[in-house]
């Protein structure tokens, strides 16, 4: 679908340069002399480059349309990470570094949405929150309890966050796997 350079949001793929970019900003800029455009910020969806570049309204872009499945996550091997698909069952494997520390998050049979463009996975979507236990946490310091503080806790999976003072070793809680970070207590 093609798109004016001034349509162009963050979070669009577009067909540029015979690569897939992702939109990460744009910024609308009127120069007092000449005509207006867009300065437009990109990732490639492959291998993570950056690249700027300025559209005028009058240059066209491809927009690129996602194919959407669900799939499950089975398990880990090696640096690859395996997934069945949840119509056809077939298996994929992609590689570890493309989710970077959200793969920490994935346990087993946990549902994930896998975006793709012409067969390639381009993006997974994790479910927003998480429930994991708290295996370390630091004490809390006498007096802290006055302001809002927060104190390091290292979770099951590894990751570490902070969490709120009355938060102990063992407990659960809600993580947010695309902040990184504490959302409340389990039930």
């Amino acid at each position: 679908m093609k798109i004016n350079g001034n349509e162009i949001r963050p979070g669009n793929i577009i067909q540029h340069k015979g690569a897939l970019w992702i939109t990460v900003k744009t910024q609308h800029v009127k120069p007092g002399k000449g005509p207006a455009y867009a300065q437009v910020e990109f990732k490639n969806a492959i291998d993570g480059t950056k690249l700027n570049e300025r559209f005028r309204s009058s240059e066209t872009v491809e927009r690129v349309r996602l194919e959407q499945k669900d799939y499950q996550f089975l398990f880990h091997e090696g640096d690859m990470l395996v997934f069945m698909d949840m119509d056809t069952y077939d298996q994929i494997s992609i590689r570890r570094e493309f989710l970077e520390e959200r793969a920490a998050f994935l346990q087993d049979g946990m549902q994930v949405t896998v975006e793709s463009h012409e067969g390639t996975p381009i993006a997974i979507t994790l479910p927003d929150q998480v429930t994991l236990q708290v295996v370390e946490a630091d004490a809390v310091v006498k007096g802290q309890t006055a302001a809002s503080s927060y104190k390091p806790a290292k979770l099951e999976n590894g990751v570490r966050i902070l969490v709120p003072p009355f938060v102990g070793v063992g407990e659960r809680v809600v993580v947010d796997t695309n902040e990184l970070t504490y959302v409340r207590r389990a039930e």
